[in-house]
């Protein structure tokens, strides 16, 4: 299958400064998204004192109104009403809502109860379940080199499994719900920022019923705690609407197999946090998976960068 993000067509003044400019690069996009989720611990640590289930809630409630004002910028509510009015693209929208939901719930839980290379591990097997998914749904392929890269990849995320066993359920949940999100916001015509408006207000209610009985709570709501600490709430819903956004634009220019190899950096991220800032014992299983994978990007790039800038030939 060949990459969303087709070049424009070479004219015979392509070659001057008055050139027409390509089509945008998903690589650009993919790397803010993935180094904005791989520093998102630390963000985290900030709101520690919220209850996973909650901060969820105010995530998906703050995440509405940021969407809502790009969407005004940019004045893009004509495509928003366009896809209100198709039932297909509806339909796989509240799919990707609710397991959007699921991976924000695992993953703020397990940073907030110390299970960070659980989470790292689980974006470490992401990738290979979007290879999978990109070469058995969607028709892409991989060379002889890359599936190596995926076959030592793999290897290491058994090995780092096998000494994991009691946190595996977070890591394959974190895999999973993101890996099938990806592919079915590759799968809608709806753009980037209209598609994660709609996720968001498919899923206002359930947010404001969580934010709504924390509230009523006798411990009452987060958000009411400090001027601070609200403030940092408020923050959840930036830095969810710009990654997710960012992943969206990515996932449409580029093959979803070479964007799944991307997403490494995002994991490593994470575990070098785990290392340094959570400070979490470092197993030698872990050492291993951790070279294993790096071994594969390695491979995986080194395979796809000469491809990435062969030139097509003038007609």
């Amino acid at each position: 299958m060949s990459d969303p993000a087709v070049p424009a067509p070479t004219t015979a003044a392509s070659s001057g400064p008055e050139s027409a400019p390509a089509e945008p690069s998903g690589l650009p996009a993919a790397l803010g998204a993935y180094v904005i989720w791989g520093l998102l611990p630390l963000y985290l640590i900030w709101v520690s004192s919220v209850p996973p289930f909650e901060f969820v809630g105010w995530r998906i409630l703050w995440t509405l109104p940021i969407c809502a004002l790009i969407i005004s910028v940019r004045r893009q509510w004509g495509e928003i009403r366009a896809a209100l009015s198709d039932g297909k693209v509806m339909r796989i929208l509240l799919a990707s809502a609710a397991l959007i939901a699921v991976n924000w719930f695992v993953y703020v839980w397990a940073i907030q109860t110390g299970h960070v290379y659980a989470a790292s591990l689980g974006y470490y097997i992401n990738p290979l379940l979007n290879v999978l998914l990109g070469t058995l749904l969607l028709g892409e392929r991989l060379s002889r080199l890359q599936w190596l890269a995926v076959a030592l990849a793999a290897t290491g995320v058994a090995v780092l499994a096998g000494g994991a066993l009691t946190t595996l359920w977070i890591s394959l949940t974190l895999a999973l719900s993101f890996g099938t999100y990806g592919l079915l916001r590759k799968q809608v015509t709806v753009g980037a920022l209209p598609g994660l408006t709609i996720e968001s207000a498919l899923l206002l209610v359930p947010a404001a019923c969580v934010a709504g009985w924390y509230a009523a709570s006798p411990a009452g709501s987060s958000f009411d705690d400090s001027l601070g600490l609200s403030l940092l709430i408020v923050l959840g819903g930036l830095f969810t609407a710009v990654p997710l956004w960012l992943f969206a634009i990515a996932a449409k220019r580029m093959a979803y197999s070479t964007l799944g190899f991307i997403q490494f950096l995002a994991p490593t991220i994470v575990f070098i946090l785990g290392l340094t800032v959570f400070q979490e014992d470092l197993k030698p299983a872990q050492a291993i998976c951790f070279a294993l994978i790096w071994a594969a990007l390695a491979l995986f790039l080194w395979d796809l960068w000469p491809k990435s800038r062969v030139k097509p030939a003038a007609s």
